[in-house]
């Protein structure tokens, strides 16, 4: 009879090593595989309001180019077209700011994105004063310009 139980605790302890690997397998899984994100990039209707306080002139336009070159052109591109040196590593393609449906955003819009970041776009929020990403969308908004 202790046999028995002896064998029984022996099985009893196989089978607990089994499903807590088989649990530790399935949670490594789980939190290494990537979560679809919407492709709507839904913005707050009060952040969509906020107007540019900056003005789009050529001085702020240029020093948002330098600004855009520093933090954005490695995803977005020289161009803008989100074809950087960086734009491929990411399983979302960084935005064109080329494109019309970028254009058509309003400022609050694209500000409150910069603001807020979005993976794998990180929040600019700390790295830029808000008129450095008011300077940088006076910028963006000429790589939507047909020359």
């Amino acid at each position: 009879m202790k046999r028995f139980f002896r064998l029984l605790s022996k099985i009893e302890l196989i089978f607990f090593f089994l499903i807590g690997a088989l649990i530790g397998v399935i949670t490594l899984l789980l939190a290494f595989t990537p979560i679809p994100q919407n492709k709507e990039w839904v913005v707050p209707s009060e952040a969509i309001k906020k107007s540019n306080p900056v003005a789009s002139n050529p001085q702020s336009i240029a020093d948002g180019k330098i600004i855009y070159i520093k933090n954005c052109y490695d995803c977005h591109g020289m161009k803008g077209k989100g074809d950087g040196p960086k734009g491929g590593d990411f399983e979302i393609s960084p935005g064109n700011f080329t494109k019309e449906d970028f254009q058509k955003q309003k400022d609050g819009a694209v500000f409150w994105k910069i603001s807020e970041g979005r993976k794998p776009m990180p929040s600019f929020k700390k790295d830029l004063t808000e008129i450095q990403r008011w300077t940088v969308i006076n910028y963006v908004r000429t790589l939507g310009i047909k020359k």
